[in-house]
């Protein structure tokens, strides 16, 4: 197993979730809280099971989604964890925002 380092898992993440029907995919399976069959999750969609199989596994690569062989069918489940690695990541520009803002105000309250 190759580990990622923290770059590669936010560009992997970034990627997952870039695409709208992978955001509901993930969505769906956040609201379901268990797992879920790819038929089931195939069923929701306009789009072939073989798409949405090539979703989830992007989903997968990004650890946002986890996989389960169960006989013939794979059950999935929604991981939101890795979700932590950009909120980490937006947590510097959200106080870079934040300084700025507080600076404005102090300018505006001097005049």
């Amino acid at each position: 197993m190759v580990k990622m380092n923290k770059k590669d898992k936010i560009d992997k993440l970034f990627k997952a979730i870039a695409d709208p029907t992978r955001r509901e995919i993930f969505h769906v399976l956040m609201l379901a809280s268990v797992a879920m069959s790819l038929s089931q999750i195939s069923q929701k969609f306009e789009i072939s099971r073989q798409g949405v199989t090539k979703h989830i596994k992007l989903l997968e690569e990004a650890g946002l989604i986890q996989t389960v062989q169960e006989g013939r069918e794979r059950f999935c489940t929604a991981n939101p964890t890795p979700l932590h690695e950009i909120k980490n990541w937006l947590a510097v520009y959200d106080k870079f925002w934040d300084d700025k803002i507080r600076a404005l105000d102090q300018y505006l309250k001097q005049k």
